[in-house]
């Protein structure tokens, strides 16, 4: 790539251009101070000259009085001789210099009396080897008899002062600058690089590739808190993604049954004859219609959940009381499936949540164990039946059997290690640990429960409530040991309340 290129190309940046508005910022703050502090100094010490010079005025003048030419001369030269003399001259009526410590001075600096209006040039004795020109101020006085009186200072001091005051600032501006460059080339390089993997990943994203990954270096700074931040919302894009590409797998799969059924009945309405094979007919279009509204509405509810449109719902709710509601609401169907409800439920404790969809859940997995939780029952009717037993022989054996049920569903709410628990036992086949993690996904069902009605979406509902409630569902067995029907107890995580 070209020079002219790359340049432009480097000063797109928005780091290159801030860099460069920063050390611009920087030079002009510098020479500010440069030309501030170099005249403030300036005016300070020539504040000072003219002060000390006005005591020499005075203690010269005061000489003259009291001894005349002779007196002022002694004084004059006596002065001249100290380290770091002034300049201290007398000179005729004419300008023509009679005595002092200089060659020659700048000539009209005798003209008038007071202070020169402006630095003159004068000529030191010892300057030999070529013509050396200095800058002088100085106080010019007249004597009664016409000559003038020169006490001066010179002015290579404040100059010198200002210069090394300039060459200190211009070396400090210098190394910022390096400073500035160093800098960009150590930290704005290392960003624009970390800038462009972040641009690359976002490619890809835009592409559709959703398992791409903004880059986090370990570093902990602005950086990478960023990219996890947006690392997280990637993550959660992905997951609403995958779950609705597999609501439309599940749909496309799963609901193509039960509306094949839905037409061939309406299509046996269509061609019955008689009045009360229509009326059958009809009704079976109803109970298969409210089953897929069932399946719609749980869909829904889970996309509602998942998408957290009722996070803001969240309250102090007491879980005990939700729990012993949805026991209580239950208790009649579950005596109606010759099962038994037992409560173990711990009084007051209470979570951060939403009432309605704790109460869902709950219903949902008494409604799982309810359905499965009895299939022990079942086999044991199959059992007498291909045994050779008559009907009033089943009948008589499933009222023995209806005073003594067969199994128990446990409700139980009691605070744990990680929070509150609510856990709901049955003691039917239960379900194998290699499947736990697949009956949650929707649509999922077991062979052994695929002749039980329901739509495969309650344990998905529960997984989706419990996130958004930052909790877990946590299935086990309800047995231990290696029991032919371990049971399956189902157990909701909430975590605690913060004191």
């Amino acid at each position: 790539m070209p020079l002219k290129s790359r340049m432009g190309v480097l000063f797109k940046s928005t780091a290159v251009r801030l860099s460069a508005l920063y050390i611009l910022l920087f030079a002009l703050c510098a020479a500010f101070l440069v030309f501030y502090v170099t005249g403030l100094s300036e005016r300070i010490l020539n504040n000072q000259t003219r002060e000390s010079l006005k005591e020499e005025v005075q203690d010269i003048e005061r000489a003259y009085e009291r001894g005349g030419v002779t007196q002022l001369l002694r004084t004059m030269e006596r002065r001249s001789r100290q380290p770091g003399a002034n300049l201290y001259v007398i000179a005729g009526p004419n300008g023509e210099i009679v005595a002092g410590n200089v060659a020659s001075v700048q000539p009209g600096v005798f003209d008038d009396e007071g202070w020169t209006g402006f630095p003159f040039r004068y000529e030191r004795y010892d300057d030999s080897g070529g013509v050396k020109r200095h800058l002088a101020t100085a106080h010019v006085f007249f004597l009664d008899n016409g000559f003038r009186v020169l006490v001066g200072r010179d002015l290579g001091e404040p100059s010198k002062l200002r210069l090394l005051v300039r060459q200190a600032l211009m070396v400090a501006l210098l190394i910022m600058g390096i400073g500035a460059v160093v800098i960009w080339f150590a930290i704005g390089r290392n960003a624009l690089k970390r800038i462009d993997r972040v641009s690359a990943a976002s490619q890809k994203i835009t592409a559709g590739d959703l398992s791409q990954r903004l880059p986090v270096s370990g570093s902990g700074d602005e950086f990478d808190r960023l990219s996890s931040s947006l690392n997280g919302m990637l993550g959660r894009i992905e997951q609403l993604n995958e779950g609705l590409r597999q609501v439309s797998d599940n749909i496309a799969h799963d609901l193509k049954t039960p509306l094949t059924r839905l037409r061939n009945k309406a299509s046996d309405a269509l061609s019955a004859v008689d009045e009360s094979a229509k009326h059958a007919a009809l009704e079976a279009i109803i109970v298969e219609s409210d089953q897929l509204i069932r399946t719609f509405n749980a869909l829904l509810m889970i996309s509602r959940v998942e998408a957290g449109s009722i996070a803001a719902e969240l309250t102090d709710v007491d879980l005990s009381a939700i729990a012993a509601d949805s026991a209580e609401l239950y208790e009649p169907v579950v005596e109606e499936a010759g099962q038994q409800m037992v409560c173990d439920i711990a009084p007051g404790l209470s979570v951060r949540g939403n009432r309605e969809l704790i109460g869902q859940a709950i219903s949902n997995l008494i409604d799982n164990a309810i359905k499965y939780g009895a299939i022990k029952s079942e086999a044991s009717n199959s059992g007498a039946s291909s045994s050779g037993t008559t009907e009033s022989e089943a009948s008589k054996t499933e009222a023995t059997q209806s005073d003594e049920p067969l199994s128990k569903i446990t409700v139980r709410v009691a605070r744990g290690a990680s929070g509150v628990e609510i856990s709901v036992s049955d003691q039917g086949p239960g379900v194998p640990e290699d499947k736990r993690a697949e009956v949650v996904k929707r649509f999922v069902r077991l062979d052994k429960s695929r002749s039980k009605p329901g739509t495969g979406l309650g344990l998905s509902l529960v997984e989706a409530i419990m996130a958004l409630h930052g909790g877990r569902l946590v299935l086990s067995d309800t047995q231990s040991g290696h029991d032919a029907a371990p049971g399956l107890t189902a157990t909701m995580v909430f975590p605690g309340m913060k004191p």
